[in-house]
């Protein structure tokens, strides 16, 4: 069993953002057409029931996870006031420690405990354990481990039962447990009688990654960096080193940094009208203006005309001169006009029966803040190809980063992997042994509007810019809930097909999208294996939370029926490899990634239905992995685990960046010995 981490978490748990940079909007209350600030917050989630009423009702929640000894789950969250003062029954704001589980009615019968996995690590901060076991009275056990160990140390800890989707997948730590010194044996005693004891391994015990020859170099970002200067980075390498690289210009072009303008006119909801321009607001849209006006005289009909750039709305008025015309009646009147570079429609479900008043001329807006110099128009997405013989003859490593728009660490680990690659190839032998034997795409950002619209506008943004929802989802409060995700919208063990952990609701942070493939991003990733047949390994680059991961990634909910697990020999290969991998992170600053948090998605996370990993495994035998960057800092003063966030201080980012690139590099060397079976 390798991590059991599914707990009550298996409902796609994706999408917040913790920024230190720069918060995503002021505390302040929001008006009629700005979006509610977000702010990030630890909630406890009683059991599986409860997490599908929060994933239900729009929470945008993190990878982060953390069951607690009580069967609670605690998470991270990124919501706003209304939100958090309209969470679902049983779910409330974590407070401190959770209290100690209650205890648990002993079986008639002794039950027997079988030790899974029992490991220990030492990161820069001391020995931990970490401990996997399974009883056969399932979750009515409550188990406990004692550990001795070197110098004669010892320990006690309770583990945590595991229940997903109503399926018993064992007992584990909630997060691995500080030890005085390395611990050496563990004995697993149950409530229900059984015990087992084991000898305590290492982890990652890894093959150790090459060494580096003399005058290797490395780190070579020094900064979080907007999609054009990713671009730029892969431009400025492919001129340097023209014989060792390709520039591929990915076929399917995004929807671009742009929206169309809008204006909220009126008082919502009864009384309130949204406009929005047909053309882009880069394109004309922002030029728009609207007012409505009061003829001052009595029984004049509504009227709508256009004059250059101002739309202007003239409201009937009855005997009196007193303006009647209704929210759904000037809806109907704009877009009854030929020709009008506007259409109407009413605020969200309201059904418009409020008599608009007066208004002066309101000028629509895109609500886009970039800089003029960001590109407005549909992004070309590039790759760069590197290798000593680009020919299709070498085993392909495609890695790409950026799937989700707020994850700002993942580019910063290609491009520091593909600086490392190039500048060490005339100086080192283990890299340039790497360039000779395999053929190597990255991609640094799949998403680009979307990490626009995190870097210049929404700091949590997860999905791309294209707004799939109808009028009445689509004000301009809302603006922050629009887009796709582009991790749900491959075409295996997809939504569509009925597997769990993605949403149809065009405003959830795991929206799959309209169909399968209907975004460009989604389809570009795709174009790659489909066009090089040689890719064989490939590394979807995410962050936060310290996960390492392949599939299968999804589970049908009715059964917990998941896609084909891979066979035992690839099951040991994925494992094997992660290891090795684990190893080399590890060797940069001592981060360890979690056992119970190393194996297929299902086993460790949570169903993500429509994840590109699997469509890469089962569609194109290519063995798909999953970094999650950012993983717990130890807190020695408070004695517990603690999260990073999307978009940590560029000091903690930077320092990720350089192990996962690490760790990217070994999965490329990785490739180099790998031989078709």
């Amino acid at each position: 069993m390798h991590g059991l981490r599914a707990s009550a978490v298996v409902l796609l748990i994706v999408g917040s953002t913790f920024l230190a940079p720069a918060p995503s909007a002021p505390a302040v209350a929001a008006g009629p057409a700005d979006p509610e600030p977000v702010s990030l917050v630890t909630l406890s989630v009683p059991d599986a029931a409860a997490m599908e009423r929060l994933v239900a009702s729009g929470a945008d929640l993190t990878e982060r996870v953390r069951p607690q000894a009580d069967g609670s789950v605690r998470i991270d969250a990124v919501l706003t006031p209304s939100q958090l003062a309209a969470l679902p029954e049983g779910v409330s704001r974590a407070a401190g420690p959770a209290p100690p589980a209650a205890p648990k009615a002993t079986t008639t019968r002794q039950d027997q405990v079988v030790v899974e996995r029992a490991v220990w690590f030492r990161s820069r901060d001391g020995y931990f354990l970490s401990v996997e076991a399974s009883s056969s009275a399932a979750e009515a056990a409550t188990l406990t481990v004692t550990w001795q160990g070197r110098r004669g140390t010892s320990g006690q800890a309770e583990m945590v039962a595991y229940v997903d989707a109503g399926a018993y997948l064992g007992h584990q730590f909630s997060t691995p447990v500080p030890a005085d010194d390395r611990p050496l044996r563990i004995t697993v005693t149950s409530t229900g009688g059984g015990t087992a004891q084991a000898r305590v391994r290492e982890w990652p015990d890894g093959a150790r990654p090459d060494q580096n020859g003399r005058g290797y170099q490395k780190d070579f970002v020094t900064q979080y960096m907007p999609p054009a200067q990713l671009n730029e980075r892969i431009k400025a390498l492919h001129r340097q080193f023209p014989r060792l690289t390709d520039l591929i210009a990915l076929p399917y072009r995004t929807n671009g940094y742009r929206r169309h303008a809008q204006a909220l006119i009126g008082t919502p909801p009864g009384a309130a009208v949204v406009v929005t321009s047909n053309a882009y607001g880069s394109e004309g849209g922002n030029d728009l203006s609207v007012e409505l006006a009061a003829p001052g005289a009595p029984d004049r009909p509504l009227r709508v005309t256009v004059s250059g750039k101002l739309i202007t709305v003239s409201l009937a008025t009855d005997a009196s001169g007193t303006p009647v015309s209704t929210a759904a009646q000037v809806v109907a009147a704009v877009n009854a006009v030929p020709g009008i570079p506007v259409k109407a429609s009413l605020y969200r479900t309201d059904p418009g029966a409020g008599v608009m008043a007066a208004a002066p001329p309101v000028q629509l807006d895109d609500f886009l803040n970039a800089p003029a110099d960001v590109p407005r128009a549909p992004a070309q997405v590039l790759a760069l190809r590197i290798g000593e013989r680009r020919d299709g003859s070498r085993t392909g490593v495609l890695a790409y980063a950026q799937e989700h728009a707020r994850e700002w660490v993942t580019p910063l680990v290609t491009i520091e992997a593909a600086e490392r690659l190039l500048r060490n190839h005339a100086r080192d032998r283990a890299t340039r042994r790497l360039l000779e034997r395999t053929d190597i795409f990255i991609v640094p950002t799949v998403n680009p509007d979307g990490a626009n619209y995190s870097f210049y506008d929404f700091n949590s943004q997860r999905k791309n810019m294209t707004n799939h929802c109808p009028a009445q989802q689509s004000d301009p409060a809302l603006r922050n809930t629009w887009g796709v995700d582009v991790n749900r919208n491959y075409a295996v063990g997809s939504l569509s097909d009925g597997y769990f952990g993605a949403s149809a609701n065009c405003q959830s942070g795991t929206y799959a999208g309209p169909g399968e493939h209907s975004e460009p991003e989604s389809r570009n990733v795709i174009w790659l294996a489909q066009k090089y047949r040689n890719i064989r390994f490939a590394m979807n680059v995410h962050s936060y939370g310290g996960f390492f991961m392949w599939p299968p990634g999804a589970y049908k909910l009715d059964g917990r029926v998941t896609l084909p697990r891979p066979t035992p020999q690839d099951e040991a290969y994925f494992l094997r490899s992660a290891r090795t991998i684990e190893q080399a992170i590890a060797g940069e600053r001592g981060t360890v990634i979690w056992p119970q948090q190393t194996g297929p998605v299902t086993d460790v996370l949570y169903s993500a239905a429509g994840n590109s990993a699997d469509e890469l495994w089962y569609d194109h035998g290519i063995y798909g992995w999953d970094f999650e960057v950012g993983a717990d800092l130890w807190d020695p003063a408070t004695r517990t685990w603690e999260g990073v966030g999307f978009q940590p201080p560029f000091e903690e980012g930077h320092a990720e960046a350089m192990e996962f690139a690490t760790g990217l590099i070994s999965l490329i060397g990785i490739a180099a010995d790998h031989k078709e079976r």
